[in-house]
Protein backbone atom coordinates (compact mmCIF):
# COMPACT_ATOMS: atom_id res chain seq x y z
CA UNK A 1 0.00 0.00 0.00
CA UNK A 2 2.96 2.56 1.13
CA UNK A 3 4.36 1.65 -2.66
CA UNK A 4 1.31 2.57 -4.23
CA UNK A 5 0.97 5.89 -2.34
CA UNK A 6 4.13 7.06 -3.39
CA UNK A 7 3.39 5.84 -6.88
CA UNK A 8 0.93 7.43 -7.47
CA UNK A 9 2.09 10.99 -5.31
CA UNK A 10 5.11 10.50 -8.30
CA UNK A 11 2.64 9.84 -11.23
CA UNK A 12 2.01 13.23 -11.83
CA UNK A 13 5.67 14.56 -12.50
CA UNK A 14 6.40 10.86 -14.74
CA UNK A 15 3.41 12.08 -16.41
CA UNK A 16 5.09 15.77 -17.38
CA UNK A 17 8.31 13.87 -18.55
CA UNK A 18 5.50 11.46 -20.73
CA UNK A 19 4.31 14.71 -22.11
CA UNK A 20 7.73 16.40 -22.23
CA UNK A 21 8.25 13.44 -24.51
CA UNK A 22 4.82 13.97 -26.79
CA UNK A 23 5.50 17.99 -26.87
CA UNK A 24 9.26 17.13 -28.28
CA UNK A 25 8.55 18.03 -31.87
CA UNK A 26 6.86 21.01 -31.14
CA UNK A 27 9.69 22.87 -30.21
CA UNK A 28 13.25 23.17 -31.98
CA UNK A 29 15.92 21.23 -30.35
CA UNK A 30 17.49 25.09 -29.94
CA UNK A 31 14.16 25.98 -28.05
CA UNK A 32 15.02 22.46 -25.42
CA UNK A 33 18.34 23.87 -25.02
CA UNK A 34 17.21 27.17 -24.19
CA UNK A 35 14.77 26.35 -21.95
CA UNK A 36 17.49 23.89 -20.05
CA UNK A 37 19.86 26.86 -20.07
CA UNK A 38 17.31 28.74 -18.62
CA UNK A 39 16.48 25.89 -16.14
CA UNK A 40 20.30 25.60 -15.22
CA UNK A 41 20.86 29.56 -14.67
CA UNK A 42 17.86 30.71 -13.34
CA UNK A 43 14.49 28.92 -12.10
CA UNK A 44 16.59 25.72 -10.41
CA UNK A 45 18.80 27.67 -8.58
CA UNK A 46 16.39 30.14 -7.29
CA UNK A 47 14.39 26.86 -6.24
CA UNK A 48 17.61 25.46 -4.64
CA UNK A 49 17.74 29.18 -2.76
CA UNK A 50 14.41 29.36 -1.36
CA UNK A 51 14.29 25.44 -0.33
CA UNK A 52 17.44 26.30 1.75
CA UNK A 53 16.74 29.63 2.78
CA UNK A 54 12.78 29.54 4.11
CA UNK A 55 13.30 27.75 7.07
CA UNK A 56 16.38 28.24 9.63
CA UNK A 57 18.57 24.54 9.29
CA UNK A 58 20.19 23.85 12.40
CA UNK A 59 24.14 23.49 11.80
CA UNK A 60 23.96 20.28 13.64
CA UNK A 61 21.90 18.78 10.83
CA UNK A 62 24.27 20.43 8.41
CA UNK A 63 27.49 18.45 9.80
CA UNK A 64 25.81 15.16 10.38
CA UNK A 65 24.30 15.48 6.42
CA UNK A 66 27.52 16.58 4.51
CA UNK A 67 29.98 13.59 5.41
CA UNK A 68 26.85 11.03 4.38
CA UNK A 69 26.08 13.32 1.15
CA UNK A 70 30.39 12.99 0.49
CA UNK A 71 30.53 9.32 1.14
CA UNK A 72 27.29 7.96 -0.98
CA UNK A 73 29.38 10.27 -3.93
CA UNK A 74 32.82 8.98 -3.55
CA UNK A 75 31.06 5.69 -3.33
CA UNK A 76 29.18 5.88 -6.45
CA UNK A 77 32.54 7.32 -8.08
CA UNK A 78 34.64 3.69 -6.88
CA UNK A 79 32.29 1.33 -7.76
CA UNK A 80 31.40 2.86 -10.95
CA UNK A 81 35.24 2.87 -11.31
CA UNK A 82 34.85 -1.13 -11.68
CA UNK A 83 32.85 -0.91 -14.50
CA UNK A 84 35.75 0.47 -16.17
CA UNK A 85 37.15 -3.10 -18.10
CA UNK A 86 33.53 -3.16 -19.13
CA UNK A 87 33.56 0.41 -20.61
CA UNK A 88 34.79 2.87 -23.31
CA UNK A 89 38.43 1.96 -24.34
CA UNK A 90 39.02 5.76 -24.86
CA UNK A 91 39.28 7.27 -21.38
CA UNK A 92 37.06 10.72 -22.12
CA UNK A 93 34.12 8.84 -23.32
CA UNK A 94 34.31 6.19 -20.45
CA UNK A 95 34.85 9.94 -17.84
CA UNK A 96 31.45 11.13 -19.50
CA UNK A 97 29.89 7.62 -18.61
CA UNK A 98 31.49 7.38 -15.11
CA UNK A 99 29.57 10.58 -14.06
CA UNK A 100 26.49 9.08 -14.17
CA UNK A 101 27.46 7.13 -11.16
CA UNK A 102 27.66 9.95 -8.54
CA UNK A 103 25.71 12.65 -9.86
CA UNK A 104 21.93 13.43 -9.26
CA UNK A 105 19.00 14.40 -10.62
CA UNK A 106 17.87 17.55 -8.17
CA UNK A 107 14.50 18.12 -9.74
CA UNK A 108 13.38 14.73 -8.88
CA UNK A 109 14.68 14.89 -5.62
CA UNK A 110 12.40 17.82 -4.65
CA UNK A 111 9.71 16.11 -5.64
CA UNK A 112 10.14 12.84 -4.11
CA UNK A 113 10.86 14.44 -0.73
CA UNK A 114 7.48 15.92 -0.76
CA UNK A 115 5.91 12.58 -0.28
CA UNK A 116 8.16 11.77 2.57
CA UNK A 117 6.52 11.58 6.47
CA UNK A 118 9.88 12.85 7.77
CA UNK A 119 12.36 15.16 6.01
CA UNK A 120 11.27 17.54 3.20
CA UNK A 121 12.91 20.26 0.48
CA UNK A 122 14.78 21.82 3.18
CA UNK A 123 16.98 18.47 4.11
CA UNK A 124 17.03 18.05 0.54
CA UNK A 125 18.44 21.42 0.05
CA UNK A 126 21.27 20.68 2.29
CA UNK A 127 22.05 17.35 0.82
CA UNK A 128 22.01 19.15 -2.10
CA UNK A 129 24.11 22.32 -1.37
CA UNK A 130 26.43 19.22 -0.31
CA UNK A 131 26.95 17.77 -2.99
CA UNK A 132 27.04 19.94 -5.95
CA UNK A 133 30.38 20.90 -6.08
CA UNK A 134 31.77 17.26 -5.05
CA UNK A 135 29.94 15.62 -8.00
CA UNK A 136 31.17 18.74 -9.94
CA UNK A 137 34.82 18.57 -8.72
CA UNK A 138 35.03 14.77 -9.30
CA UNK A 139 32.99 14.76 -12.62
CA UNK A 140 35.07 17.88 -14.03
CA UNK A 141 38.50 16.25 -12.87
CA UNK A 142 37.19 13.27 -14.50
CA UNK A 143 36.64 14.70 -17.74
CA UNK A 144 39.86 17.10 -17.63
CA UNK A 145 41.91 14.31 -17.27
CA UNK A 146 40.87 12.87 -20.51
CA UNK A 147 40.25 16.48 -22.57
CA UNK A 148 42.51 19.60 -22.10
CA UNK A 149 40.82 21.50 -19.68
CA UNK A 150 43.75 23.48 -17.12
CA UNK A 151 43.89 23.09 -13.64
CA UNK A 152 42.62 26.84 -13.25
CA UNK A 153 39.58 26.23 -15.41
CA UNK A 154 38.46 23.36 -13.98
CA UNK A 155 38.58 25.15 -10.85
CA UNK A 156 36.23 28.10 -12.32
CA UNK A 157 34.09 25.55 -13.55
CA UNK A 158 33.02 23.99 -10.04
CA UNK A 159 33.04 27.04 -8.41
CA UNK A 160 30.79 28.86 -10.98
CA UNK A 161 28.25 26.30 -10.88
CA UNK A 162 24.96 27.70 -10.53
CA UNK A 163 23.54 25.13 -8.81
CA UNK A 164 26.45 25.10 -6.15
CA UNK A 165 26.41 29.32 -5.79
CA UNK A 166 22.58 29.43 -4.74
CA UNK A 167 22.56 26.12 -3.04
CA UNK A 168 25.45 27.66 -0.98
CA UNK A 169 23.82 30.64 -0.71
CA UNK A 170 20.61 29.53 0.87
CA UNK A 171 22.02 26.94 3.16
CA UNK A 172 24.04 30.46 4.95
CA UNK A 173 20.95 32.19 5.00
CA UNK A 174 19.03 29.04 6.67
CA UNK A 175 22.30 28.43 9.09
CA UNK A 176 22.46 32.33 10.03
CA UNK A 177 18.72 32.82 10.13
CA UNK A 178 18.28 36.00 7.40
CA UNK A 179 15.75 36.43 5.53
CA UNK A 180 15.20 38.51 2.00
CA UNK A 181 12.70 41.40 1.79
CA UNK A 182 9.70 40.44 0.32
CA UNK A 183 9.78 42.55 -2.76
CA UNK A 184 13.49 40.93 -3.78
CA UNK A 185 11.99 37.01 -2.49
CA UNK A 186 9.26 36.95 -3.84
CA UNK A 187 10.14 37.13 -7.22
CA UNK A 188 12.73 34.71 -6.63
CA UNK A 189 9.53 32.46 -5.45
CA UNK A 190 8.14 33.08 -8.28
CA UNK A 191 10.86 31.42 -10.60
CA UNK A 192 10.91 28.71 -8.04
CA UNK A 193 8.05 27.61 -8.59
CA UNK A 194 7.76 27.13 -12.55
CA UNK A 195 11.35 25.12 -11.81
CA UNK A 196 10.20 21.37 -11.46
CA UNK A 197 7.26 21.59 -14.52
CA UNK A 198 9.79 22.70 -17.34
CA UNK A 199 12.87 20.50 -16.00
CA UNK A 200 10.34 17.50 -16.35
CA UNK A 201 9.27 18.88 -19.40
CA UNK A 202 12.38 19.05 -20.55
CA UNK A 203 14.02 15.59 -19.39
CA UNK A 204 10.95 14.09 -21.72
CA UNK A 205 11.67 16.09 -24.98
CA UNK A 206 15.54 15.01 -24.91
CA UNK A 207 15.51 11.88 -23.72
CA UNK A 208 16.13 8.31 -25.74
CA UNK A 209 12.35 6.28 -25.07
CA UNK A 210 14.44 3.62 -26.33
CA UNK A 211 17.27 3.39 -24.10
CA UNK A 212 16.36 0.49 -22.25
CA UNK A 213 16.57 -1.43 -25.35
CA UNK A 214 20.45 -0.53 -25.30
CA UNK A 215 21.00 -1.99 -21.70
CA UNK A 216 24.52 -3.68 -21.49
CA UNK A 217 26.64 -4.89 -19.31
CA UNK A 218 28.59 -2.00 -18.83
CA UNK A 219 25.37 0.68 -18.66
CA UNK A 220 23.64 -2.03 -16.28
CA UNK A 221 26.29 -2.19 -13.77
CA UNK A 222 26.03 1.87 -13.89
CA UNK A 223 22.19 1.90 -13.47
CA UNK A 224 22.58 -0.58 -10.94
CA UNK A 225 24.98 1.19 -8.81
CA UNK A 226 23.56 4.50 -9.11
CA UNK A 227 19.52 3.11 -8.25
CA UNK A 228 20.40 0.32 -5.91
CA UNK A 229 24.22 0.39 -4.72
CA UNK A 230 24.35 3.78 -3.60
CA UNK A 231 20.90 4.07 -1.55
CA UNK A 232 21.45 0.52 0.36
CA UNK A 233 24.92 2.24 1.51
CA UNK A 234 22.91 5.08 2.16
CA UNK A 235 20.57 2.54 4.39
CA UNK A 236 23.01 0.97 6.03
CA UNK A 237 25.21 4.43 7.21
CA UNK A 238 21.92 5.82 8.52
CA UNK A 239 20.63 2.85 10.49
CA UNK A 240 24.48 2.32 12.10
CA UNK A 241 24.64 6.21 12.81
CA UNK A 242 20.79 5.66 13.94
CA UNK A 243 20.99 9.53 12.40
CA UNK A 244 17.36 11.30 12.88
CA UNK A 245 14.56 10.04 11.04
CA UNK A 246 14.18 13.72 8.86
CA UNK A 247 17.61 13.42 7.42
CA UNK A 248 18.03 9.58 6.80
CA UNK A 249 15.16 9.12 4.76
CA UNK A 250 16.42 12.61 2.70
CA UNK A 251 19.70 10.67 2.39
CA UNK A 252 17.77 7.55 1.20
CA UNK A 253 16.08 9.26 -1.33
CA UNK A 254 19.16 11.65 -1.96
CA UNK A 255 21.26 8.15 -3.09
CA UNK A 256 18.28 6.23 -5.49
CA UNK A 257 18.02 9.27 -7.80
CA UNK A 258 18.61 9.14 -11.37
CA UNK A 259 21.41 10.51 -12.81
CA UNK A 260 21.62 13.98 -13.44
CA UNK A 261 20.79 15.22 -17.30
CA UNK A 262 23.44 17.88 -16.83
CA UNK A 263 25.79 15.23 -17.22
CA UNK A 264 24.96 15.00 -20.75
CA UNK A 265 25.85 19.09 -21.34
CA UNK A 266 28.97 18.32 -19.15
CA UNK A 267 30.09 15.42 -21.88
CA UNK A 268 29.30 17.32 -24.35
CA UNK A 269 31.51 20.17 -23.44
CA UNK A 270 34.51 18.51 -22.78
CA UNK A 271 34.23 16.52 -26.46
CA UNK A 272 33.19 13.07 -24.51
CA UNK A 273 30.80 10.90 -26.15
CA UNK A 274 27.20 12.14 -25.70
CA UNK A 275 25.25 9.59 -27.06
CA UNK A 276 26.57 7.03 -24.14
CA UNK A 277 25.82 9.47 -21.86
CA UNK A 278 22.26 10.27 -23.35
CA UNK A 279 21.74 6.55 -23.02
CA UNK A 280 22.84 6.03 -19.30
CA UNK A 281 20.87 9.29 -18.21
CA UNK A 282 17.32 7.81 -19.86
CA UNK A 283 17.88 4.49 -18.79
CA UNK A 284 18.66 5.30 -14.98
CA UNK A 285 15.40 7.94 -15.42
CA UNK A 286 13.23 5.36 -16.74
CA UNK A 287 14.10 2.73 -14.33
CA UNK A 288 13.74 5.06 -11.70
CA UNK A 289 10.35 5.17 -12.53
CA UNK A 290 10.48 1.62 -10.48
CA UNK A 291 13.16 2.11 -8.24
CA UNK A 292 12.53 5.12 -6.85
CA UNK A 293 8.36 4.77 -4.96
CA UNK A 294 10.38 1.32 -3.45
CA UNK A 295 13.39 3.20 -1.93
CA UNK A 296 10.70 5.81 -0.68
CA UNK A 297 8.20 3.00 0.55
CA UNK A 298 11.52 1.26 2.25
CA UNK A 299 12.69 4.76 3.87
CA UNK A 300 8.95 5.52 5.13
CA UNK A 301 8.22 1.94 6.31
CA UNK A 302 12.05 1.92 8.19
CA UNK A 303 12.14 5.58 9.64
CA UNK A 304 8.30 7.14 9.65
CA UNK A 305 7.78 5.25 12.75
CA UNK A 306 11.03 6.12 14.63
Amino acid sequence: MVFIAVFAGLLPSFLLVGLGGLLRKRLSENAWQGLDRLNFEILFPALLFVAAASRPIDIGKLAVMAPVVWSILAVGLALSWLARPAGPEKFLDFAGAWQVGWRFNTALGLVAVELLTRGGAGEMAVAVGMGVPVANLFAVSALSRGGALGFGATVAKVALNPFLLASLGGVVFGVMGWRLPTPIMAPIEMLARAAIPIALLSIGATMNWGALARLDRFNGAICAIKLVALPVFALGVSLALSLDPAIASVLVVFAALPTASAAHVLASAFGANRNLVATLIAQTTLLAAVTLPIWISIAELIFSTR
